[in-house]
């Protein structure tokens, strides 16, 4: 076997967020390190097929890589290469998979199945973190700081007539506020978010929601800075300097996040020391009591009275040029081909361990 890694990533599937991946995955087959890695690019369209991306792989060689990856080429069945990749070769997966079908426990099942090393959480990390409100209901047990929230079914909603319908939004403006932000539960990139004011707004912002997941949230809007911090480790993660974001709009839309840069981006907020650390300690926290492993980042609202609120965790957060994750840590001294190698190294390291304590 070759003492040269082989980098697999996954790229693509069939959630909404599948650009996103796309452009994320070119980046990283970019910043591995030829004389460390034989990369292998391998795509899930929006179908839910599986490909090798040839392309790409020739593209590489050349240096002429595209802006995003496509998803195309040979058909790949997952479970005979993985296995056999697994075999053959010093095997590690990085699932750049945003969103439903990627980073919610479903790939990750998928690999521990083949038994193979892969970057980032396991199934249950990685599932608690995607669905917001089982996200809300494990950290209110330990206590993080979070916005009021209420969950609603598309069953319900769909089943509610004219008066049962605005008894339910005067009671979700009444118990969270006058402004409120309606999320999917289970979808990332601020895909079907949206912000209500009234009734008409937030039945609207509803529908919506409900067009991409039959669990919506809606939450108390929360004045705020926009804080974000990057988490890299295992059962001891490190946590990186702050970052913050200040949209041009109400919300920083996925618009913002990846196809404009009107956002400012600022890597070294003035924020003083002792909240750097409150939020560094809170991140931490969160990382760990989520069961999260390899990376994630944990986005706070820091508002002027009630200090650091969570907002968000992302356990496959973008890694596009202008995503937040590998920026903060590039300003703490690690570059982004230094992150990936620092993610497989961590990922081989814990199927190592895994399989030490482990009796099958």
């Amino acid at each position: 076997m070759s003492s040269k890694r082989c980098l697999l990533v996954l790229f693509g599937g069939r959630s909404a967020e599948h650009n996103v991946s796309c452009v994320s995955a070119r980046h990283v087959i970019e910043a591995a390190d030829p004389e460390l890695y034989e990369v292998i690019p391998v795509g899930i369209d929006k179908s839910g097929d599986w490909h090798l991306a040839e392309k790409a792989i020739e593209e590489l060689k050349t240096n002429e890589l595209k802006e995003k990856l496509e998803p195309t080429g040979p058909a790949w069945n997952p479970i005979i290469e993985l296995q056999k990749l697994g075999f053959e070769k010093n095997l590690v997966v990085f699932p750049l998979l945003h969103g439903p079908l990627g980073e919610d426990g479903t790939i990750q099942g998928l690999l521990e199945v083949v038994d193979v090393p892969y970057i980032g959480s396991g199934v249950l990390g990685s599932a608690l973190a995607m669905d917001k409100i089982a996200t809300k209901e494990m950290l209110t047990h330990h206590n993080i700081p979070q916005a009021l929230y209420q969950s609603v079914h598309s069953k319900l909603f769909e089943d509610l007539d004219r008066e049962g319908m605005e008894s339910m939004l005067y009671e979700l403006f009444n118990e969270l506020g006058p402004i409120v932000f309606v999320k999917p539960a289970n979808l990332g990139s601020s895909i079907g978010v949206s912000r209500a004011n009234d009734h008409d707004s937030l039945k609207k912002a509803l529908e919506k929601a409900f067009a991409y997941d039959e669990w919506v949230i809606v939450e108390e809007a929360i004045e705020g800075r926009e804080i974000e911090l990057s988490v890299l480790g295992d059962l001891v993660p490190q946590v990186s300097p702050p970052g913050e974001i200040k949209p041009m709009g109400d919300f920083y839309d996925y618009v913002e996040k990846y196809e404009s840069d009107n956002a400012e981006l600022i890597d070294e907020p003035n924020i003083e020391a002792n909240l750097v650390v409150d939020l560094q300690q809170i991140s931490a926290r969160v990382f760990l009591a989520l069961r999260c492993s390899g990376m994630a980042r944990v986005d706070f609202f820091l508002h002027p009275e009630k200090g650091p609120i969570l907002n968000e965790v992302n356990t496959i957060p973008g890694f596009t040029p202008i995503s937040m994750y590998p920026r903060l840590w590039q300003k703490a001294g690690l570059s982004y081909s230094g992150l990936v190698d620092r993610l497989a190294d961590i990922a081989i390291e814990r199927f190592s361990r895994k399989r030490r304590n482990t009796a099958i």
